[in-house]
């Protein structure tokens, strides 16, 4: 151990600027992450998912649907059969979304991908398996779903939950709330005088 600690250790003369580099990175890890409000991302709160401004047209249309009583993002856009898998997704989906929105990459039109494909179909039959199974609940017929099993449950319910969310121009108008300043109160107030 004492001889892994001094195959580690600096030698002397760089202590001191190692010490500052170090220091500087932590600093600027711990800003990057209070910024982007990266502890936020570990919650369900659909005001989250508005923390890139480009999500907003998809929270607006959520908020305007039945889902909002009832789901939130993560409950549609999420797994939910184990807590490994769900939090590998939501891993590897933000840093996708991270990486996109940090280097400007976002596109006009929001796609969903090919594994968020698989996810939401997923979770519309874990949240409504009773709506095509029981005879009571069936406004069509076991047969009709079962000849569509192929297809996806929004190719023919298009309008649930987002509507006919096009591009960034949809919801003009739309109320989103407001993400609060990253600038600390302390900041603000040195600048003002």
């Amino acid at each position: 151990m004492k001889k892994l600690l001094q195959l580690l250790m600096p030698p002397p003369q760089w202590r001191v600027a190692v010490v500052i580099m170090l220091g500087a990175i932590a600093g600027l890890g711990i800003y990057a992450a209070y910024s982007s409000r990266a502890i936020s991302y570990l919650s369900d709160s659909p005001e989250t998912c508005v923390n890139c401004h480009i999500m907003a047209p998809q929270y607006a249309t959520w908020q305007h649907s039945s889902h909002r009583e009832v789901a939130t993002c993560n409950d549609c856009h999420v797994p939910h059969d184990n807590v490994f898998r769900t939090y590998y997704f939501k891993a590897m989906d933000g840093a996708r979304h991270a990486t996109m929105f940090t280097l400007r990459l976002e596109p006009q039109n929001i796609f969903i991908k090919e594994a968020g494909i698989g996810v939401v179909q997923e979770n519309c039959i874990r949240c409504h398996s009773n709506l095509i199974t029981d005879a009571k609940l069936l406004t069509q017929t076991q047969a009709f779903h079962d000849k569509f099993s192929d297809r996806l449950c929004w190719d023919c319910h298009r309008e649930v939950p987002h509507g006919r969310v096009k591009s960034l121009s949809s919801t003009p108008y739309a109320r989103v709330p407001m993400l609060p300043s990253p600038v600390p109160q302390w900041l603000k107030k040195m600048t003002e005088n």
